[in-house]
């Protein structure tokens, strides 16, 4: 395994260690194990990490929860009384915020936004860093702020570095910023290896018959139901296995099918049991705005579980997982078929299986945070290195 390295922890300056890194999300840390827990459980073993979630609101008085998770990782939750009107919110959260960092002694620290909605109030705070993970075109989900393109094209302004979620996304954004770097979905091959495995099946997929076709992720509006009910309608004898919350959809529009089983969601920890008994793992996402730029993490899950892949054709897993004959490129309900009565007519998987490993042998979340640190790292001498250029300038007049 990769180590994890940084040089931000061992400057000679001691006055120049930066310790605190702060990160504004739009999605609760215990919701689903993707992108942002993987790259940040990694950050709390180099700094003392805050997670800072969207706000609850209560009857009771303004306050914030702060909770230490298992990667070491502070969760910090604003709970905001109800009723004090709109206006007021962004002010009593920098409020919360402020106290918070007083009283934690927060005072050199490193600004990670996953949100471009935080900048409402965090824009007069003074991070030594700012780095802008853009995970997704959270412009294009459903529900989308109005204001949020402009807080991003602000966010590009105030970034020093930014990472996006895919090469899709890396090409949309290029001209936005000139310290821009791609980092797709990455793997943590020892946990999904697992899926290859003889486990014994969760209770409640257990009974579900052979052949198995599954899916795990959050089940909105990027999903193509059509497709999976025409599959189940068309193909009786298989059964889907649907693993995940359904959230921004109404449950009653999806297929109901006798052999469409909804699971519901599961934890990180769960995944390569239930995806260890799937004859076929798929990708049914419709191709619409919502989708355009994503990198879906469980491609290389899936694959790393020994999982062959049926996706649509979304550009990131087509480039390069598709075009490398990893993962079979559907996007009608005859193609779908087609792809896996031909998956499950195969008896030998394992020329397909060999160039699997070789391709993912290089691929590890760890590999993509140490890269990420080094490009922080850099900025972070560049910054430190121009205050003290200032500060002899200040000497000298």
């Amino acid at each position: 395994m990769e180590k994890l390295t940084s040089s931000i922890l061992h400057a000679t300056n001691e006055a120049s260690i930066i310790s605190d890194l702060v990160c504004f999300s739009h999605l609760r840390w215990n919701f689903v194990f993707q992108r942002p827990q993987h790259l940040l459980s990694r950050f709390a073993k180099v700094f003392r990490l805050f997670y800072v979630e969207e706000p609850i609101f209560q009857e009771l008085d303004d306050t914030l929860t702060i909770t230490l998770t298992k990667e070491n990782v502070f969760v910090i939750v604003p709970h905001l009384k109800r009723g004090k009107g709109e206006n007021s919110i962004d002010q009593r959260q920098e409020t919360l915020l402020r106290n918070m960092f007083h009283s934690l002694n927060l005072k050199k620290y490193i600004f990670w936004y996953y949100t471009p909605m935080a900048l409402s109030f965090t824009s007069t705070f003074n991070p030594e860093v700012v780095i802008y993970d853009c995970m997704d075109e959270l412009s294009a989900f459903k529900f989308a702020p109005p204001s949020l393109k402009k807080n991003e094209a602000e966010l590009f302004q105030k970034a020093d570095v930014v990472f996006t979620g895919g090469h899709s996304l890396y090409e949309a954004k290029k001209h936005s910023h000139n310290n821009i770097h791609p980092f797709p979905s990455s793997i943590d091959k020892e946990h999904f290896l697992k899926g290859r495995l003889k486990m014994s099946d969760p209770a409640d997929q257990l009974k579900i018959p052979h052949p198995r076709i599954g899916f795990y992720g959050v089940v909105d509006e990027r999903m193509d139901i059509e497709l999976i009910g025409k599959v189940a309608e068309m193909r009786p004898g298989w059964h889907l296995v649907i693993i995940g919350p359904i959230i921004k959809i109404d449950p009653a529009i999806l297929p109901k099918h006798s052999n469409i089983h909804y699971l519901g969601a599961k934890t990180y920890d769960e995944l390569p049991s239930y995806l260890g008994g799937w004859d076929i793992a798929i990708i049914p996402f419709a191709l619409n705005e919502s989708t355009r730029f994503i990198s879906p993490t469980k491609t290389p899950e899936y694959l790393a579980a020994g999982k062959p892949v049926i996706s649509t054709s979304i550009h990131d897993v087509v480039h390069p997982y598709g075009i490398n004959n990893l993962v079979h490129i559907a996007d009608s309900k005859t193609e779908f078929i087609d792809a896996a009565e031909k998956i499950l007519n195969d008896a030998d998987k394992n020329s397909w299986l060999t160039k699997v490993d070789e391709f993912l042998a290089n691929v590890s979340w760890n590999d993509t945070w140490n890269k990420m640190m080094a490009l922080i790292d850099e900025k972070v001498k560049e910054k430190q290195s121009f205050k003290q250029s200032k500060t002899k300038e200040k000497q000298y007049v």
